[in-house]
């Protein structure tokens, strides 16, 4: 009595899981995917849309819809680079499998890492390199160009591999990797390295 009953699918995703993931992603906002449904638009059947999700992933039968082309200006020189925006559901999965995979992360991450890591922003890292500058007189600066670009998957899911023993982590990572890519024009961009 009293435990909540199995939910009969073969991977043990809680409704709550996918609901702290929905709460993140309507508060990070973000552009609406290839389907055009914004925040607020999947916000208009909530329930449906979540459900949705959560079955599919607990089932194993989640892939992953096309993510969107959009370039964007370079900060720093001229040029584009693109960004792959996916639909708000499946930020919702993407942050699912995040979540299952930051707290063993944490763990393992250098101090002194900040990109891409929860309740650490770039203002930390300049703030830490204030302090440092008054303690050392040289710094090293390192950018992989087209990092992203050009990633090996099979590194990736070494990773990935190497920080779970969820199954279902790996196997919708894996999807994420070969997602295609739908271009501005409406072409499909299929890709064989590198991150949507």
């Amino acid at each position: 009595m009293g435990e909540l009953k199995s939910s009969g699918k073969p991977f043990d995703i809680s409704k709550r899981e996918v609901w702290e993931a929905w709460e993140k992603v309507k508060g990070n906002k973000g552009a609406a995917g290839v389907d055009g449904c914004s925040i607020e638009d999947f916000e208009l059947d909530l329930k449906n849309n979540l459900y949705r999700v959560w079955n599919r992933m607990s089932s194993g039968s989640y892939f992953p819809p096309p993510v969107r082309a959009v370039e964007i200006p370079k900060r720093h020189g001229g040029g584009t680079r693109i960004l792959g925006v996916p639909t708000v559901g499946d930020r919702v999965a993407q942050t699912v499998v995040a979540r299952r995979l930051e707290w063993r992360t944490e763990q393992v991450f250098h101090p002194d890492s900040y990109g891409y890591r929860p309740w650490r922003a770039p203002g930390d890292a300049v703030e830490v390199c204030k302090q440092r500058c008054w303690k050392r007189d040289w710094v090293i600066d390192l950018d992989i160009q087209k990092f992203f670009d050009t990633v090996a998957w099979d590194l990736v899911v070494k990773a990935v591999e190497a920080n779970t023993d969820l199954s279902w982590v790996v196997l919708y990572v894996k999807r994420w990797l070969e997602a295609p890519v739908r271009q501005a024009d409406g072409t499909t961009l299929v890709r064989d390295r590198g991150t949507p």
